[in-house]
């Protein structure tokens, strides 16, 4: 014979649960989580606000923002500086550019319009073979891409021993 579990013993051992039935546990149970959920929901809501909340990030984040605008500032207007004395000095550049110019094609007639020498061989050599490596790369990349892209025009290929065999 089996014995069923005495709702008085068991309940009996827990102070809170002593004088409750079963649905009355379940229904305080289900109340607990209620709150508890709703408690998460309203922080995830005050988390939500405040991540949306533009105020309260410059608030936090006051010094930082300072600094960047102060650093952007100082960029501009070196950029407006630097721009400014180029637009004042450009009649000095274009002159200085073209008595360059001109020695150059007095010193080397046959080499009129290049400037090789105001590069050092080193900087050649290695822009020549980052151009000639990125060719290659470049060219690599299409024949595959084209390999993928047009389907072969011979048919599959038969192994000569398959030929005899037939």
């Amino acid at each position: 014979m089996s014995q069923a579990p005495d709702t008085e013993n068991v309940h009996g051992e827990h102070a809170i649960t002593r004088h409750m039935g079963d649905r009355e546990q379940v229904e305080q149970t289900a109340d607990r989580i209620r709150d508890e959920l709703l408690l998460t929901l309203e922080e995830l809501d005050r988390r939500r606000d405040r991540a949306m909340d533009v105020r309260y990030h410059v608030n936090q984040h006051r010094d930082l923002l300072v600094t960047v605008g102060a650093a952007a500032l100082v960029v501009v207007g070196v950029g407006v500086g630097v721009a400014i004395y180029r637009s004042r000095h450009y009649d000095e550049r274009v002159r200085r550019r073209r008595r360059r110019a001109l020695e150059r094609a007095w010193a080397h007639p046959e080499r009129v319009a290049t400037s090789v020498e105001d590069k050092p061989l080193g900087a050649e050599l290695g822009r020549k073979l980052v151009m000639i490596f990125a060719t290659t790369l470049a060219s690599a990349v299409a024949r595959n891409s084209m390999q993928s892209l047009v389907p072969s025009r011979t048919g599959p290929k038969v192994p000569a021993d398959a030929d005899k065999k037939s």
